[in-house]
C-alpha cells in the first residue's frame, strides 16, 4: 500500500468524522512513542496512523478509550464506599454535638452559679428592699 486513502480507512471506520479523531488519537500515540504496528517508510505520523487503521493493525477500540479519556474534563475516582462515608459523617458529627453539649452544660452550670450568688447576696443584705413573704411592698403612696 504506498498511498493511504480515505477509502481504505472507511472500510474499517466508517464514519468520516470518527475516522479523524481516531487517526489523529493515533497519530498523537506515536509521537508519544508508542510501538508501530506498521514499517515507517519515511512517513510522518499521521500517515502511519492511517496505514495502521487501513491495514488494521492497531485496536480501534483500545484508541478510542483513549481518545475518550483524553477528552474527558472529570475523570472518575474511586471513592469509598456510601457505608463507609456516612460512618464517618455520623462519627464527626457525634463529636460535633458532644463538644456543642458539653459547651451548653458548662454555660448552663455558670448560669445557675451566677443565679445562686445572687439569691445569696439579697439574702444578705438588709434594706428596704428586702422584702419577707407577706410583705407588701410600699407604692410611694401612704394611707
Amino acid at each position: 500500500m504506498a498511498r493511504v486513502t480515505v477509502e481504505d480507512c472507511v472500510v474499517r471506520v466508517p464514519n468520516r468524522f470518527d475516522l479523524v479523531m481516531l487517526g489523529a488519537r493515533r497519530a498523537r500515540d506515536i509521537h508519544s512513542g508508542a510501538p508501530l504496528a506498521v514499517d515507517r517508510d519515511n512517513d510522518k505520523n499521521p500517515v502511519v496512523a492511517l496505514r495502521e487503521i487501513a491495514e488494521g493493525k492497531v485496536d480501534l477500540q483500545q484508541v478510542n478509550n483513549a481518545l475518550i479519556q483524553g477528552l474527558q474534563k472529570h475523570v472518575e475516582m474511586d471513592e469509598p464506599e456510601e457505608e463507609a462515608t456516612f460512618g464517618a459523617i455520623e462519627g464527626e458529627f457525634a463529636g460535633i454535638a458532644a463538644q456543642a453539649a458539653s459547651v451548653e452544660a458548662r454555660e448552663e452550670a455558670a448560669l445557675e452559679t451566677e443565679g445562686e450568688a445572687e439569691i445569696e447576696m439579697d439574702a444578705d443584705e438588709d434594706g428596704p428592699d428586702v422584702f419577707e413573704m407577706g410583705d407588701v411592698e410600699p407604692t410611694g403612696e401612704e394611707e
